[in-house]
C-alpha cells in the first residue's frame, strides 16, 4: 500500500477514505533495545531521543503512514509518580520533534498524532480524583501536543469510558482538528469497569470522536470481534483496532507475544473488511508485523465500498444486545461432540487443595465439564461460587455452577444471579435443591419463592435481555447457558413429562437426568414426550454412576427414589465379590456406549469419591467414543 502522495490533505480526510496504516508498538521496541520496562519510556525524548528517533524511522520503512509520539504516559499524574510533574510540555513536545524529524529523514509522507495514554489514577466516584481536575491534566498534555503541531490526538488504551470521556472533551475545547478515542478490553470483551463495546462505541461517537476503536486487549480475533459489535452499534462511525500480537505470557522473565506477522497481517486485514479505516498495531508488534501488514492491505477495497448491511444498521434509540461468545459448554453442545461432565462436591471447609487436585485428574483424562453441587443432602459445603473460581483460575476448567431455588427469595435469587455472572460463572443448573429437614440443619429456612421452571424464565426472559423481575434495567444483559433437572425413572411419567416441557418453553438449554443404569427409562421417556409434543430435541446429559457393590446398588435401588437398578444388574455386581468395582465400571461403559446417537453427553457421578476410577473410567469412554475434550482455556478467561 503506497503513502499519500503528500501529507498537505487533512488526516481526517485521508481516513475518510481509509485505509491507513499506523505504525506497532514503541514500548515493545524500547525494551527489545535494551531499555527496562521500569524505566520512563517518555522521559527518552529528551534523555536518549536516538534511541525514539530510530524505531519511528523503522516503522516508516515498514510502510506506516501514521506515526504516534513516544507520549502515552507524558500526564502530570504518571511524570509525578517520578518526580517529573513539570515536565508535561517539554517531553510532548520532543516526542512530536522526534516523529516530524524521522518523516524529513526517511522522506516519506506520514501524519503525526499525539498519543494520550491513561493518566494512571482512579476518578471518582470509584477513585479520589475529581473529573475537573483530571481534564485539566490532559487539556496540559493535549494543549502541549497541539502547540507542537501533531495533525491529530489519539486517545488510547483507556480502561474507564469516563475517563476517555474527560480526555476527549479536553481535546474538544483544544480545538484538535481530528480526536480519535479508543478502549481496551479485558478477556470477557467488555472494559475493565465493565462497559461492552456497544455502549462504548455509540457514547464516544455521540460526544463528538471523529473515530471510535480499540487497542491492546487480546490479538487481533478479539478485536475482530468487538469491531464488529461496534459496527452494529454504531454503524455511521469511522472505527479504528490497534491489536496486540496475541495474548501476553511470560517466558524465562520475558514477555513474550505469540502472532506472527503472517497470522496479525491476515487478520489486520479482516479488520478493515469489518470497517476498519485505520489499522497499526500495540503490545508485542514490530516492524515486520507493520511491514506484513501493510502488504496484506494492499488494494484492500476502500472503505466506501464497506457500508454497513442493512442487517446491521439499527434504528436510533434501539437496544443491541452484547454478542458475548457461548460457552464452552454450549460450544460443544451445539458442535454435537459428547460432554462429559463430571459431578464434584465442594469441601466441607476452606481447604480447596483436595478439589483442585481431584479435578485436575478427571480434567486430564478427558472430562470436558466439572459440575459443582450446592449443599447437597443439604449438608453445609463451600459455596460452589468459591469452588468453581479457584477451578477456573487455576485449572483453567469449564464449570457448571449448581442454582438451587430452595432457599432464596426473589430478592437473593436475582442478586446471586448477578454476583454469578459477575464472577463469570455463565453455566447454570437450575434444581430445587434438597430440603433442610434432610441435612445437618433442619431447622434451617426452607422457603422459596420461585419454582426451577420460573427461575430458567426469569434468567432467559429477563436477565439474558437486560432486566430484572419487574422489569427493571440491570445495565446490560447476561447471557447465561441453562440446564434443568430430569428424572426418567419418576413415578409419575405423565408428570415429569409435562414438567420438563414447561422448562423447556422457560427457556431450558439442556437437561442433566438423575442417574439411570440401563437404556429403557430414556426410551420410555422420549416416547412419551413425542406422543404428548413431538420429538425431544433438547440436549440430554445422561446421569450415569458407576456401581462400586452389591450393597451400594441394593442401597440405591430400594432407599434413593427416583433411581431404579435391574435386578440382573444387582445380580451380576453380587456375583462379582471383589471385582464388582470393576464390573461396575463395564456396566457404566457398556450403557453409555448404547446410549451414543441417544443421549449429547454423560453427567457422570463418582461413587464414595474414587475419582481414580472415575478418570479411568473416563479414558475408557474417550477411546470407545472417540471424541477428545476441548483444551482448557487459560486461567483468567471466561467460564
Amino acid at each position: 500500500m503506497p503513502p499519500p502522495a503528500k501529507r498537505a490533505a487533512s488526516l481526517l480526510d485521508a481516513l475518510a477514505q481509509g485505509p491507513l496504516l499506523f505504525d506497532g508498538a514503541m514500548g515493545t521496541m524500547l525494551h527489545q533495545a535494551g531499555v527496562s520496562l521500569e524505566a520512563c519510556f517518555d522521559a527518552l525524548n529528551t534523555t536518549e531521543p536516538q534511541r525514539v528517533l530510530a524505531i519511528h524511522r523503522a516503522y516508516l520503512r515498514a510502510g506506516a503512514q501514521v506515526l504516534e509520539t513516544n507520549t502515552f504516559g507524558a500526564n502530570s499524574y504518571k511524570l509525578g509518580t517520578l518526580g517529573r510533574q513539570g515536565a508535561v510540555s517539554e517531553l510532548n513536545r520532543a516526542g512530536v520533534a522526534l516523529a516530524r524529524r524521522a518523516i524529513e529523514l526517511e522522506r516519506r509522507p506520514a501524519w503525526v498524532v499525539g498519543s494520550v495514554g491513561p493518566l494512571g489514577v482512579r476518578l471518582a466516584p470509584y477513585g479520589r480524583v475529581p473529573a475537573a481536575q483530571a481534564r485539566r491534566a490532559y487539556q496540559e498534555q493535549i494543549g502541549a501536543l497541539l502547540g507542537a503541531g501533531v495533525d491529530g490526538i489519539l486517545i488510547e488504551t483507556q480502561v474507564d469510558l469516563q475517563e476517555a470521556l474527560l480526555a476527549l472533551e479536553a481535546a474538544r475545547l483544544a480545538g484538535a482538528p481530528l480526536v480519535m478515542a479508543s478502549m481496551t478490553f479485558t478477556a470477557d470483551d467488555r472494559t475493565l469497569l465493565g462497559d461492552t463495546p456497544e455502549t462504548v462505541a455509540r457514547q464516544l461517537a455521540a460526544a463528538g470522536a471523529h473515530v471510535v476503536g480499540a487497542n491492546c486487549s487480546g490479538g487481533p480475533a478479539q478485536l475482530l470481534r468487538i469491531l464488529e459489535r461496534m459496527r452494529r452499534a454504531a454503524p455511521q462511525a469511522r472505527l479504528f483496532a490497534q491489536p496486540n500480537a496475541g495474548w501476553p505470557a511470560q517466558h524465562q522473565g520475558r514477555i513474550l507475544y505469540p502472532a506472527n506477522a503472517d497470522y496479525f497481517a491476515a487478520l489486520g486485514r479482516a479488520l478493515v473488511e469489518a470497517g476498519a479505516c485505520a489499522v497499526g498495531g500495540c503490545c508485542g508488534t514490530t516492524p515486520e508485523h507493520i511491514a506484513a501488514l501493510g502488504a496484506a492491505l494492499a488494494g484492500a477495497p476502500l472503505l466506501s465500498s464497506l457500508a454497513p448491511s442493512a442487517q446491521a444498521i439499527q434504528p436510533a434509540g434501539a437496544h443491541v444486545e452484547p454478542a458475548m461468545p457461548p460457552t464452552r459448554l454450549a460450544s460443544l453442545l451445539s458442535a454435537g461432540r459428547f460432554v462429559l461432565s463430571v459431578e464434584m462436591e465442594p469441601p466441607r471447609g476452606p481447604a480447596a487443595h483436595r478439589l483442585l487436585a481431584a479435578a485436575e485428574t478427571l480434567l486430564q483424562a478427558g472430562a470436558d465439564v466439572i459440575n459443582l453441587s450446592d449443599s447437597p443432602m443439604a449438608r453445609m459445603r463451600m459455596s460452589p461460587w468459591g469452588a468453581c473460581q479457584r477451578l477456573h483460575a487455576e485449572l483453567g476448567a469449564e464449570t457448571v455452577l449448581n442454582f438451587p431455588t430452595r432457599g432464596r427469595n426473589l430478592l437473593r435469587l436475582q442478586g446471586d444471579l448477578l454476583a454469578a455472572h459477575a464472577l463469570g460463572l455463565r453455566n447454570l443448573f437450575v434444581v430445587m435443591g434438597d430440603p433442610t429437614a434432610i441435612g445437618d440443619y433442619p431447622e434451617a429456612m426452607d422457603d422459596f419463592d420461585l419454582a426451577p421452571s420460573g427461575l430458567i424464565r426469569l434468567i432467559k426472559r429477563r436477565f439474558n435481555r437486560g432486566c430484572d423481575s419487574a422489569g427493571e434495567p440491570i445495565g446490560e444483559p447476561t447471557a447465561f447457558f441453562v440446564g434443568c433437572a430430569l428424572n426418567l425413572g419418576a413415578q409419575d411419567l405423565e408428570r415429569e413429562v409435562r414438567l420438563l416441557r414447561r422448562k423447556i418453553r422457560a427457556g431450558a438449554d439442556f437437561a442433566i437426568t438423575q442417574p439411570i443404569f440401563e437404556s429403557r427409562p430414556l426410551r420410555r421417556f422420549r416416547q412419551r414426550y413425542q406422543e404428548r409434543y413431538g420429538p425431544l430435541t433438547l440436549p440430554l446429559l445422561v446421569g450415569a454412576l458407576p456401581l462400586a457393590s452389591a450393597r451400594h446398588a441394593e442401597y440405591l435401588h430400594n432407599e434413593v427414589p427416583g433411581i431404579n437398578i435391574p435386578q440382573p444388574l444387582r445380580a451380576q455386581l453380587a456375583k462379582a465379590g471383589k471385582q464388582a468395582p470393576q464390573v461396575g465400571m463395564d456396566l457404566c461403559l457398556q450403557l453409555l456406549q448404547e446410549l451414543q446417537g441417544q443421549v449429547q453427553g454423560a453427567y457422570l457421578i463418582p461413587a464414595f469419591g474414587r475419582f481414580d476410577r472415575l478418570a479411568a473410567l473416563i479414558e475408557n469412554l474417550r477411546v470407545h467414543l472417540g471424541a477428545r475434550p476441548l483444551p482448557a482455556r487459560p486461567a483468567g478467561t471466561e467460564c
